[in-house]
C-alpha cells in the first residue's frame, strides 16, 4: 500500500543555505519528497498547519552519554539506548553518536556489543572518547584509566567493532602515525581532543588525518600567546571543524562568539550531555544547569540541541538560520551523512517543528511523529 503524503503548511522552512515561506514540506513515509509552493501541493496530501512555527531538519547530535536517567556506560543494555532515544527525539534530536568516556577495556567492548545486538532507531553510532587522552587534561575522566596508545591495543579493543564505532576523540600527541592510520582504515573520524598538545603537535595531528575537535576551549592546551595550543592549531588548518558546547558554563558566551567570528562554517554544536547517575565510575549530580561529579568536577552538560540553538541566537548573536545548521547540516556532512540533517528530497523526513520560544510542537522521524 503506497504511503500517503503529508505536507506541513504555514511554517517558515530552513534547509541548509536556504529558507522558505509560503512554502510547504512534503513528505512520503520515511523520506522527503521535497520543499514546493503551497499551491503545488498534492490535492491528495494530509495538510498540517504549523501556525507559522519554524520547520528545520531533526536536530544531529554527535556526543550525548545519556538522557533523563539513563547514563549508558553505567547500564549497558539495548533497553537503555532505547530510552536514550525516545527522550532525545522528543527534544528533536533526530540522530546521534552515542557517547562513552575514558573507562576499562571491558567496559568499552561491552557498549559494543551492546550497541552492534540493538536495532537503532536514532542513534548512528558509537563515540569513544578515551582512553586514549592526555592526563594534564584529562577534566572528569578517571587518570588511573587513560593509557598510551598502541597499534595492539586498538586492534584488541576493536577486535569485534563491526562498525559501530564511528568517532573517537584522541590525544593527538599521545599518537604515532601508525596507530592514527589503523584508527582511519577502520573508518573512524578522529577528533582531538582532552589534549595538551603544542600548536605543532596539533597541526602534526591534523596532517595525519584528524579532522575535528571535540568541545573546544575545554580540556585542551589554552591559547596563549607565545604557544596557541590546541585552539590555535584549530584556528590555522580551515578544513578542520570543531564541537562546541553552549550552556554558558562550559563556555563564555564571549568565547564562542570569538570562535564564531574565527570558524565560521566550520564550528558545530554538541550537547556533551550525561544523565543523573550515582553507580560506576561517573556518578554525575546534576547543579542546577550542569553536571558535576561528586568532588565538583564539571562533568558534562545538562543541555538539550534546541537549547543550545536557542543559545546561540539569545546569548551570543547568530542568526537562527545558522545556529539551525551548526546542529543539523555542518556535523552531519563531518560524519559523511548527506540523508541526515537537511530537507532535501530523498533524505529521511527527520523533522523538528518549533516556535519563536523554541518550544517543540512536533518532531518526526522518518516520517513517524513522535509523541512530545
Amino acid at each position: 500500500m503506497e504511503k500517503k503524503e503529508i505536507a506541513l503548511v504555514n511554517g517558515h522552512i530552513f534547509n541548509g543555505e536556504h529558507d522558505f515561506s509560503n512554502h510547504a514540506l512534503v513528505m512520503r513515509g520515511a523520506e522527503i519528497v521535497g520543499i514546493c509552493p503551497i499551491s503545488t501541493v498534492p490535492v491528495e496530501a494530509e495538510r498540517i498547519d504549523v501556525q507559522g512555527a519554524n520547520i528545520c531538519p531533526g536536530l544531529v547530535d554527535l556526543q550525548i552519554y545519556g538522557a533523563g536517567d539513563d547514563l549508558f556506560s553505567a547500564e549497558l543494555t539495548t533497553e537503555s539506548i532505547a530510552r536514550i532515544e525516545r527522550r532525545l527525539l522528543a527534544q528533536g534530536c533526530t540522530s546521534f553518536v552515542l557517547a562513552l568516556a575514558t573507562n576499562t577495556m571491558e567496559v568499552f567492548k561491552d557498549a559494543i556489543r551492546v550497541f552492534n545486538s540493538y536495532q537503532p532507531l536514532s542513534a548512528l553510532g558509537l563515540h569513544l572518547e578515551g582512553p586514549f587522552l592526555s592526563p594534564l587534561k584529562r577534566g572528569a575522566h578517571p587518570a588511573e584509566l587513560i593509557v598510551s596508545p598502541s597499534v595492539e591495543m586498538i586492534a584488541d579493543l576493536l577486535e569485534a567493532d563491526g562498525g559501530a564505532v564511528i568517532m573517537m576523540t584522541i590525544a593527538p600527541e599521545q599518537f604515532d602515525a601508525e596507530s592514527i592510520d589503523l584508527l582511519l582504515q577502520r573508518s573512524i573520524l578522529l577528533s582531538a581532543g582532552h589534549s595538551a598538545a603544542s600548536f605543532e603537535q596539533g597541526i602534526k595531528g591534523f596532517d595525519n588525518g584528524i579532522k575535528a575537535a571535540t568541545h573546544l576551549w575545554n580540556a585542551m592546551s589554552p591559547f596563549h600567546h607565545r604557544d596557541i595550543g590546541l585552539p590555535g592549531a584549530v584556528f590555522r588548518r580551515p578544513e578542520v571543524l570543531a564541537s562546541i558546547i553552549v550552556d554558558g558554563v562550559h563556555v563564555d558566551f564571549q568565547a564562542v562568539k570569538i570562535a564564531k567570528e574565527l570558524m565560521g562554517k566550520r564550528l558545530f554544536l554538541i550537547t556533551d550531555a550525561v544523565a543523573a547517575c550515582n553507580k560506576g565510575i561517573y556518578q554525575h549530580v546534576l547543579d542546577g544547569n550542569h553536571y558535576t561529579l561528586p568532588d565538583g568536577t564539571l562533568s558534562g552538560s545538562a543541555l538539550s540541541l534546541l537549547g543550545a540553538i536557542r543559545n546561540c541566537v539569545q546569548h551570543v548573536g547568530i542568526p537562527l538560520e545558522e545556529a539551525i545548521r551548526m546542529a543539523t547540516c555542518y556535523p552531519a556532512n563531518l560524519i559523511g551523512r548527506s540523508d541526515i540533517g537537511n530537507l532535501d528530497a530523498g533524505s529521511l523526513a527527520n523533522v523538528l517543528v518549533f516556535d519563536t520560544d523554541f518550544d517543540i510542537h512536533s518532531v518526526y522521524c522518518k516520517g513517524e511523529k513522535v509523541v512530545v
